[in-house]
């Protein structure tokens, strides 16, 4: 089975792209390749950020490489957090953190006021040359948190067609809805057309 490095070292990020890609690829995390960088996030985009994270890996180690960076937009704060979305509450920040001061941020905020998205940008070094894949999930900012499954933001995103938020909705239904799961399959279909 081929082999490719999917530069993170983030659990619940690596189990969802292993399920998608399972099939025709191992996917190593930094760890498993040796690596143990802190690899620096300083784009003030998406892209850039999921390039650095790649690049580095393909440079320094001599893999193949994707990189992801996710942003949430909320329409209210004029697309915020954005690419800052995993330190808006500070460099530190737990993932707790971050979504209650989100909810705090939009407590002025009306029902109609709460349109967010959720965007993924995959950045693919392969054999040096950089491929560029997105996916995007529309949806709302919930009032207050619900659910425990997932990560990062999931208790208080509520996906457009659905009642309930990414956090109690189920690892199976979120990984063939979310962002990231819509990123990976075009990366996925990417990778078993181009080899």
């Amino acid at each position: 089975m081929k082999e490719i490095v999917f530069a993170t070292n983030n659990r619940h990020k690596l189990e969802e792209v292993r399920e998608i890609l399972s099939k025709s690829y191992k996917v190593l995390s930094l760890k498993d390749i040796g690596c143990f960088d802190e690899i620096p996030e300083t784009a003030e985009t998406l892209e850039g950020n999921a390039l650095i994270k790649a690049k580095w890996v393909f440079e320094k180690y001599g893999f193949d490489c994707f990189s992801d960076d996710t942003g949430l937009e909320v329409d209210f704060l004029n697309g915020a957090p954005g690419v800052y979305s995993a330190r808006y509450a500070g460099e530190n920040a737990t993932f707790k953190d971050n979504y209650l001061k989100l909810l705090d941020a939009l407590s002025s905020a009306g029902d109609s006021q709460r349109n967010a998205r959720f965007r993924t940008v995959i950045c693919l070094i392969k054999r040096g040359k950089s491929f560029y894949f997105d996916g995007i999930v529309e949806g709302k900012i919930a009032t207050y948190i619900s659910g425990d499954q997932g990560f990062g933001y999931d208790p208080v995103f509520i996906p457009n067609g659905y009642q309930e938020t990414f956090a109690e909705m189920g690892m199976d239904l979120k990984n063939r809805i979310s962002h990231r799961a819509l990123a990976t399959e075009k990366l996925a279909n990417f990778l078993l057309t181009s080899d």
